[in-house]
């Protein structure tokens, strides 16, 4: 385990209580042998979970495969 913090996607504040609800960094990735879900795509574009984000992901993920993902993530 690395003596370095865990990175995340959100500006640091001087606050911590600010970093509630910011997913590190090391949880954000995509790999060529998993299939992203409606689900995974909805969270890395950094939008809710509602039904309507989740049709817009299935629309997304039929229109441009796994490659609509990998445009959301560094």
């Amino acid at each position: 385990m690395s003596d370095e913090p865990e990175s995340v996607s959100a500006p640091l504040r001087a606050d911590p209580s600010a970093l509630r609800g910011v997913t590190p960094d090391s949880l954000l990735h995509t790999g060529a042998s998993d299939d992203p879900s409606p689900e995974d795509l909805v969270l890395a574009s950094g939008r809710d979970l509602t039904p309507q984000t989740l049709e817009w992901a299935r629309r997304r993920l039929a229109r441009e495969g796994r490659s609509a993902i990998d445009k959301q993530l560094p």
